[in-house]
C-alpha cells in the first residue's frame, strides 16, 4: 500500500475536486458554499417569534398589505370591477415588444386573440365566488395559455407570461373561467392571475376550511420532496411537494396498516388532495417516507433555520415565476420564510414597498445612509433593489454576504474593467462589489431593508 509520504494522492476524487474550487464570483471561497460556515459565526441564535407571535405577524400582515388575500375573511360574492381589476393587473399587452420562441413578434393579432380567450365581457355585475383547492404544482400565467413569451430573442429563460407558482394544497377564490373552459381566474393569498383547471379541484368553501384549520400537519422542509410511489392511484403518486407545503398528518387508527400497498409505520401519513374524475375535490391519504426533509409543524424562527433552509436551495438554477419546477428571487425567500410559517408578499416590488415587516428605506444619494444599515443587519435580513430581493447572511472582512436566486453577475474585475457574467442560481456572493449597470452598484440601488420580525 502507498502512504502519503510515499508521494501518491490518498484523497478520494471528490475531495480532489473540491480542492481545486475556482469560481468568477468575486471574495467566495468554497467553505462559504455550506450552511454551517455561517452559522458558525452566528453570535445568537434566538428564536426571534414563536408560534403565536407569527400568527399576529401573518395577520398584521394580511391587514397592511393589498397585496395579500385573506382567504378566511374573502366576500362571497364581488362586483364586476374588482374583478376586472384584477385580470388587467395581469391580462394586459406588453409596453414592449414580446417574441415567441421561434422569434415572431407577438403580433396585435396574438394579443387580440388573448384577449378573446379572457373573456372579459362576459364577468357578470355580481360575480360569485367559486371555490377550490391545488392538486399540483402548477402555474399562474398573465393570460389563458401554455405559450411562451420572450423579452428578447436571446433571453429564452424568462417566459414572460409566467406569473407565479401554485402548490398542492392551496386554497383557491375562483372569480372566472377563460372562453375554451380549460383556465381558472384564480385569486391565492398572495397573487391573482390563471392556471389550467387540471390542477385545481372544486369544493365547497366549509370543505376547504376544513382542511386547512386542521392543527396535526406535516411541513415540507426540503428543498422539494414526493410523496411515494403508489401504483394503484397515480393522482397520490410522486406528488412534487415544495418547501413550505404543509399538509395534515392522518393516523393508522384511522386508515389501518396498508395504505395502497404499503404498511405506512416508517412514513407520514398525509391527507393529500386528489381531483376526482368529475372535478370535484376529494382526500386520499398518500405516505411521505420518514428519511425525507419534513416534520411535523414548521421549524423554529431562528438565524440557523434560517440559514440551512436557505442553503438547502443553493445551485437551483433560476426559474422565472417558479418556472423550470424552480423558483425566482421571491419565490426563495418566500420558501425559506413559509417553512417557518411566515407568509409574504409575491413579488419583490411588492414586498419592498410593502410595511408587512418593519422596514428601512433609502433616498437616492443616501450611499453613507446604506451603507450604515448594511453594517447593523441581522442573518436573515431582506435587502431589496429594483426588481430583486437578497437575504443576508452574515459578515466577513467587513464585507457583508448575501445567498439570492440571481441571473447575472456584474463587476469590475482588477483592471478596472467591467466583467459581465452569469449566475442563473441561487448563489453566494458578497454584496458591495456587485453592479447593476457600469455607473451604479447595487448598494446605491438599495431602496429598502426588511427585517422580518
Amino acid at each position: 500500500m502507498l502512504c502519503a509520504c510515499d508521494g501518491a494522492d490518498s484523497r478520494s476524487p471528490a475531495q480532489r475536486v473540491a480542492s481545486d474550487f475556482t469560481t468568477d464570483v468575486p471574495m467566495v471561497r468554497e467553505a462559504m458554499l455550506d450552511a454551517s460556515y455561517w452559522i458558525e459565526r452566528l453570535d445568537r441564535d434566538d428564536v426571534r417569534m414563536d408560534a403565536a407571535a407569527i400568527r399576529r405577524f401573518n395577520n398584521a400582515s394580511f391587514e397592511l398589505d393589498e397585496h395579500l388575500n385573506d382567504l378566511d375573511e374573502f366576500p362571497q360574492t364581488l362586483p364586476r370591477a374588482q374583478v376586472l381589476k384584477w385580470i388587467d393587473g395581469v391580462s394586459r399587452p406588453a409596453s414592449s415588444p414580446r417574441y415567441h420562441v421561434d422569434g415572431r413578434i407577438v403580433s396585435t393579432e396574438d394579443y387580440a386573440a388573448l384577449e378573446a380567450a379572457v373573456q372579459r365581457e362576459r364577468v357578470p355585475a355580481e360575480v360569485d365566488v367559486r371555490w377550490g383547492m391545488v392538486v399540483e404544482r402548477a402555474s399562474m400565467r398573465s393570460f389563458p395559455t401554455d405559450t411562451r413569451v420572450l423579452k428578447s430573442q436571446d433571453d429564452r429563460d424568462l417566459d414572460r407570461f409566467q406569473e407565479t407558482g401554485v402548490f398542492p394544497g392551496q386554497r383557491l377564490a375562483l372569480l372566472h373561467e377563460s372562453a375554451d373552459g380549460l383556465w381558472w381566474f384564480a385569486v391565492n393569498y398572495h397573487y391573482a392571475a390563471w392556471l389550467p383547471k387540471q390542477a385545481v379541484a372544486l369544493a365547497a368553501r366549509e370543505q376547504l376550511e376544513r382542511w386547512a384549520a386542521r392543527e396535526q400537519r406535516l411541513m415540507v422542509t426540503g428543498a422539494s420532496v414526493t410523496t411515494n410511489y403508489n401504483p394503484k392511484d397515480a393522482r397520490t403518486s410522486q406528488v412534487l411537494l415544495d418547501m413550505g407545503v404543509s399538509l395534515p398528518l392522518l393516523t393508522a387508527r384511522e386508515v389501518g396498516h396498508n395504505v395502497h400497498g404499503q404498511n405506512p409505520y416508517a412514513s407520514y401519513i398525509v391527507s393529500l388532495p386528489v381531483r376526482s374524475d368529475t372535478g370535484a375535490l376529494e382526500f386520499e391519504p398518500a405516505l411521505i417516507g420518514r428519511g425525507r426533509d419534513v416534520r411535523v409543524g414548521p421549524l423554529a424562527y431562528r438565524p440557523s433555520n434560517i440559514l440551512r433552509q436557505a442553503f438547502k436551495f443553493l445551485g437551483e438554477r433560476y426559474g422565472w415565476g417558479h418556472d423550470y419546477n424552480a423558483r425566482d428571487c421571491t419565490g426563495f425567500v418566500g420558501e425559506v420564510y413559509k417553512s417557518v410559517g411566515i407568509l409574504m408578499p409575491r413579488n419583490s416590488g411588492q414586498q419592498g414597498a410593502s410595511g408587512f415587516a418593519p422596514t428601512k428605506t433609502f433616498a437616492p444619494g443616501d450611499r453613507e445612509e446604506r451603507l450604515t444599515a448594511l453594517a447593523n443587519l441581522s442573518v436573515g435580513d431582506l435587502i431589496y433593489i429594483p426588481g430583486h430581493v437578497m437575504m443576508y447572511i452574515g459578515r466577513v472582512e467587513g464585507e457583508p454576504y448575501v445567498i439570492h436566486d440571481v441571473t447575472g453577475l456584474r463587476y469590475f474585475a482588477e483592471d478596472q474593467s467591467l466583467y459581465t457574467g452569469t449566475l442563473s442560481g441561487v448563489s453566494v456572493t458578497p454584496l458591495t462589489p456587485l453592479l447593476l449597470n457600469r455607473e451604479k452598484s447595487f448598494v446605491d440601488g438599495i431602496y429598502a431593508i426588511k427585517t422580518i420580525i
